[in-house]
This record gives structure tokens, C-alpha cells and sequence, in this order.
């Protein structure tokens, strides 16, 4: 059936809040505006005038084409080339969704981000639709076509697997920017002793080149292991320039409400590494270099003027 003009803004209002349960539930932008456009061909597709309520239905449709696809995601992750992590968005970007609770911002954070593809799809879902949004466990059982009793043990379970991380420490943008001003004078020392104060014992250091860039898929471990990986990592050489193209403009920036370190070169994000955060020091930092996973990232901070970098490698 053809939408009216009023059927179109309905949906387009909803769009926002859609496309961040999407991006929650799937951990990638461009799968997540995928589901949306897919949800919006349901739409068109449907009888509207005979849906009572629209904005409940949207959310349904597009929970349950986010199952579908986390379904065969968990297949397609088993031929993935490395490690496998979720594509960061830089502060500031809508598909963020709501920050207003603690449990809004957590839910978006990259570290709760990983830790949700420990979760089973329905776990994922009910975490995503409780915590972020808010969805009473009615709804929830009602777009998952479970019961009301199932949702809330579900989201017990859910919430005990996330508790079981590594306990974070929220930041705001000024703190998360003088993390990264102090972390980049350890990582440009040339010594590993700087490094190794600002980390946690049981830091770990992983990257996600999805077979692209190079990125080691085994996590180093331990502070004195991460530091050295660091020191080599942040020394200038002509052979990175070559293979990135130009000179790595290094910037602070937060992103998924962690502090990031932010490499650019020519305008276009090459690499973002979101650093987790507790009382204890670092406690990971994980790296996306995957070019196909930072589009959405280059064309944000294109769009803002983002200052001058801190180091250029």
C-alpha cells in the first residue's frame, strides 16, 4: 500500500530512536541503517491504517530483523579474518541515541558493546530494550513473543554476564581528553615504564583489521606486554606513513562514551582505539582499524571541526 505523506513523517520521527536500537543490538552502524530501511519497506508494506500502535510495531518489526540478523552474524564472525569488534561512534553522533541514565550511557559504551556478543540474541535484545530504552518487560515480552516472567529472567541473566566485566568508571569529555593527552605523552616516551603505570596489571590490547589492515587477533596481556606492544606501535617510522597514506594525525576524542585516540591522515580516520577505563588505570584498549567499519566515523569528523592533533606520527 502506498504511505501518505503523514505515514512517511511517523515513520521518519521514529527513525531516530530505530536506528539506535539498532546499532545497540547489532554493534555496526551500517547493518544497523540496513534494519531500519528494512523495516521501513515493512511499512510501506502494511495495511497502517489497521496498526494501533505505530511506534510499538516499528520497534517489533525492527527487534525482530535484528535477531534474525544476529542469528546469522554469529556464523558469518566464525570466518571473520581476527578479531571481531563492534564499529565505534565518535561523540556526538545521533545513532548514539539517548544518554539522559547511567544505564542508557553503559548500554552504549564499547566496552558493554563487546561484551553483549557474549550474549545470546534474545539476552541481547531484552538488555537493549530494558536498560537503553526503557521498554516495560510487556512490550518487550510481546515484540519477542515470549512471556513477561521469561523477559525478566532473561534480563537477570543478561545483567549478570555484563556485571561480570571489568567495573568502569563513567567520564566526561574533559576527563576523557586529559586521559589521552596523559596516556600519548607515555605512548611517545620510548620507554615502557610511563606506559606501564597508567595500565592495569591485567591489561589487555586488541585490534580489529577484519583482514584488511593488519591487526594481531590475539590480545596481548599484562601491562608489561601492552606497553611494549605500544612503544612500538606509537614510534614514527616511514614505513607506516607508506602504508597509510600520509602522516597519522593523532587526536583525543571520546567515543561510545570512552576516551579514544583518534588517527587520521588526509581528513579520513584510519584508526580509533577506545580506552577502558577504572579506578585502577587502563584496563583495555581496543583498536578498530577495519577501513569498512570507520566510514561513518570519517564522515562525522568531517563534519565538525575537530581541533589540531595532539602527535603526528
Amino acid at each position: 500500500m502506498a504511505l501518505i505523506t503523514s505515514d512517511v513523517d511517523r515513520f521518519q520521527a521514529a527513525r531516530p530512536r530505530l536506528e539506535a536500537i539498532a546499532y545497540r543490538l547489532l554493534g555496526s552502524a551500517s547493518e544497523a541503517e540496513d534494519a531500519v530501511q528494512e523495516t521501513f519497506l515493512r511499512w510501506q508494506a502494511a495495511d497502517v491504517e489497521r496498526i494501533e500502535v505505530p511506534e510499538a510495531w516499528l520497534a517489533k518489526v525492527l527487534t525482530n530483523l535484528c535477531l534474525n540478523q544476529l542469528t546469522s552474524a554469529r556464523a558469518r564472525r566464525e570466518t571473520y579474518v581476527g578479531r571481531w569488534l563492534p564499529e565505534p561512534l565518535l561523540v556526538g553522533d545521533p545513532m548514539l541515541g539517548p544518554a539522559e541514565t547511567a544505564e542508557q550511557r553503559e548500554s552504549v559504551s564499547y566496552a558493554v558493546l563487546v561484551l553483549l556478543e557474549r550474549l545470546s540474541p534474545n539476552e541481547r535484545a531484552v538488555y537493549v530494550l530494558r536498560e537503553a530504552f526503557d521498554y516495560p518487560h510487556r512490550e518487550i515480552a510481546d515484540m519477542l513473543d515470549i512471556t513477561e516472567a521469561a523477559s525478566q529472567q532473561i534480563l537477570h541473566r543478561a545483567k549478570k554476564h555484563v556485571a561480570d566485566g571489568k567495573a568502569r568508571t563513567e567520564i566526561d569529555e574533559a576527563a576523557a581528553r586529559g586521559i589521552v593527552e596523559q596516556f600519548l605523552v607515555a605512548a611517545t616516551s620510548g620507554r615502557t615504564e610511563p606506559l606501564v603505570r597508567l595500565l592495569t596489571q591485567d591489561a589487555v590490547a586488541v585490534g580489529d583489521g577484519g583482514g584488511k589492515v593488519p591487526a594481531r587477533a590475539k590480545a596481548f596481556e599484562g601491562a608489561l606486554a601492552v606497553a611494549k606492544f605500544l612503544r612500538g606501535l606509537f614510534k614514527p617510522s616511514d614505513a607506516k606513513r607508506a602504508y597509510v597514506g600520509g602522516a597519522p594525525e593523532i587526536h583525543a576524542a571520546t567515543a561510545n562514551g570512552e576516551p579514544a585516540i583518534v588517527a587520521v591522515v588526509d581528513g579520513r580516520v584510519v584508526g580509533i582505539t577506545c580506552l577502558e577505563v577504572t579506578e585502577q588505570g587502563i584496563v583495555a584498549l581496543r583498536s578498530q582499524v577495519n577501513p569498512d567499519k570507520l566510514v561513518r566515523a570519517s564522515e562525522q569528523w568531517a563534519a565538525a571541526d575537530r581541533g589540531s592533533p595532539l602527535y603526528v606520527l
